[in-house]
């Protein structure tokens, strides 16, 4: 590492989100991308066509920009998320977008960066009310097109990236995914920005190259000038400023300790899901768009465990047809034959919106129409989505998982709908013969409640724990005034999840989990203790995940969940798992 020099200022910490894991010492760079302020004025009707061309003229550039983006990659690492720059360029060609904008200068006669501003700020207003953190990050791809279209109007042309001449962590307002595709990897060491969160795309792709990344500091690019001295923990969210001596010695060893521990856990993504007295828990991704399917493959993935198929639905003007959801989804499967695939039926309302759809005004989305409500509301579009996985379990071992079952009645016109689509395909020549395991998520309290019955319907359960908890302990956790009050650990969140594997256990079925509580270790060996068979999480949750269940016996585990199930509270649940776990994996922070 190059020698740091100490300015003689006091060390100061931030705390943002830690968006990609470990630690990065260097200096600062500090980027400008502060965003266009575009300003509406009014036009008159002989301008009309003038702003239309610079609108269209705006597109055709920002379009050439991401092409060259993409033409410009040659980290192999970075190939298989080439994408998410398909992503923009699909977002440019949105009629929403375009045809909205064009429509705004004709009807409002108001220039082209007024339009783009309002029909940016409509999109916004959507993702704005989505709860669930991966589609509410989604957001940040509008952004970053809106922000590339908005400098091509105005001909603002941004700072280009740097040439750097040392390790250095850059600093900026925000990054783009393409910004991140450009950096010269070898001297970018780390960045953090004012906004963003773990599940934006360019949080997704620093982890992909292993570069430490915190992110949503909100005060970084003001706090921090140029050539700082500068310390990022992406595990814990911390950013040091001009650190001490004793800082800086004590991050030296944590980096040094962080990185032996990367290497080590290379060594399990092929090993087994195996405890140390011989059971095995399977472990699968979660995924929503085919290229990841490679990359939960090399994690040691042993199937798909929840395949979101609203990413299939988004960016569009209308519903996909039966054919290009067939396409999508033979993509999944064949890319990860023989392992399994679950596809969950489509998840929307709520916190889960699609333009497009009709979905209207709730004054309760989370308690309304939405998940499976919505689809057997919707018959034909369910239909085409049924007949569609169908025709793909053909090609593979697929499931099928519907969402927010609640009771039994639900279930079984499910089934129903799914045998028609069946029946309906081999009338029309069809190979449809391949049995299709089916599942239901268990995300609300009653579908708990009555989960003994609801198990002797179905092939296997799965439990959504981001909803169950959020329904069970009555938390929104888009409300930063009770957010604090989701807890995981909760005694009675531990107590539904029991109820949820002795019910499968005593249907003879499999039980797992496809929520966040998965991907965290320290959860995981919880959600084993109770008798889980499944646990699904992102990727690179796996490995992780892998190596502290191959480092316990399940009968101790069983024991020390018995022991848990009787606190009272969630802090009494963590201290006590802190305890006992804190001695066997002293390298693995205690979660909050």
């Amino acid at each position: 590492m190059e020698k740091i020099e100490r300015k003689t200022v006091e060390e100061v910490t931030l705390f943002g989100i830690g968006a990609s894991p470990g630690i990065a010492i260097g200096v600062s760079y500090v980027l400008d991308r502060t965003r266009i302020r575009p300003v509406e004025r009014a036009i008159a009707p002989t301008e009309v066509a003038v702003e239309i061309e610079a609108f269209r003229k705006a597109v055709r550039v920002s379009k050439k920009q991401l092409e060259d983006v993409k033409r410009g990659v040659a980290d192999r690492r970075l190939a298989e998320h080439l994408h998410i720059i398909d992503t923009h360029l699909l977002i440019l060609e949105d009629q929403l977008l375009v045809d909205d904008s064009i429509a705004l200068i004709e009807k409002n006669l108001i220039n082209a960066e007024g339009a783009l501003k309002r029909t940016l700020d409509k999109f916004r207003g959507v993702f704005e009310t989505i709860e669930d953190e991966y589609l509410r990050e989604r957001r940040s791809d509008i952004d970053f097109v809106g922000e590339r279209l908005l400098r091509n109007l105005i001909g603002t042309t941004q700072q280009s990236l740097p040439q750097l001449d040392q390790k250095s962590i850059i600093v900026a307002h925000d990054l783009s995914p393409a910004d991140t595709m450009q950096m010269d990897k070898s001297r970018m060491i780390g960045f953090v920005t004012d906004v963003g969160g773990r599940t934006s795309h360019t949080a997704i792709l620093a982890r992909s190259l292993g570069i430490p990344a915190v992110v949503g500091l909100e005060t970084a690019t003001a706090l921090i000038r140029e050539r700082l001295p500068v310390i990022i923990d992406g595990s814990s969210g911390v950013v040091i400023l001009n650190p001490g001596e004793a800082t800086l010695k004590s991050y030296l060893e944590k980096k040094q300790l962080y990185e032996f521990h990367q290497k080590e856990l290379l060594s399990y993504r092929q090993l087994a899901a195996e405890t140390l007295d011989g059971h095995r828990i399977t472990l699968r991704g979660n995924v929503e768009l085919p290229d990841e399917v490679d990359l939960a493959c090399q994690e040691g993935a042993q199937g798909v465990g929840l395949y979101r198929t609203e990413f299939i639905y988004m960016n569009r003007t209308g519903t996909p047809s039966e054919e290009e959801q067939y396409r999508a989804y033979r993509e999944v499967v064949e890319r990860m034959a023989p392992n399994p695939v679950t596809i969950r039926t489509l998840d929307v309302g709520g916190d889960k919106l699609v333009s497009h759809i009709d979905l209207s005004d709730e004054a309760n989305p989370a308690l309304g129409l939405r998940a499976i409500r919505f689809s057997l509301k919707e018959e034909t579009l369910f239909t085409d989505q049924l007949r569609a996985i169908v025709r793909v379990a053909a090609h593979g071992r697929v499931r099928v998982l519907f969402p927010m079952i609640t009771g039994l009645a639900e279930i079984r016109r499910c089934k129903e709908l799914l045998e028609k689509a069946r029946a309906d395909l081999r009338a029309e020549g069809y190979d449809c013969e391949a049995r299709i395991e089916v599942g239901i998520m268990i995300e609300t309290p009653s579908a708990v409640l009555i989960s003994e019955v609801l198990a002797r319907e179905v092939d296997f359960l799965s439990v959504g724990t981001n909803d169950l908890i959020q329904y069970c302990l009555a938390i929104d956790r888009g409300n930063e005034h009770v957010a604090y009050l989701y807890e995981p650990l909760h005694p009675a969140v531990l107590r539904a999840l029991q109820m949820v594997c002795q019910a499968a256990a005593s249907a003879g079925i499999e039980s797992g989990v496809c929520g966040e509580m998965a991907a965290e270790p320290l959860y995981a060996l919880v959600l084993l203790g109770l008798g889980f068979d499944e646990l699904s999480m992102n990727a690179t949750s796996i490995p992780r995940v892998k190596r502290i269940l191959r480092q316990v016996s399940r009968s101790e585990v069983v024991e020390l969940v018995t022991e848990l199930l009787e606190f009272g509270t969630a802090q009494d649940v963590l201290r006590r798992l802190g305890e006992v776990l804190l001695e066997r994996f002293p390298d693995i922070i205690p979660v909050n």
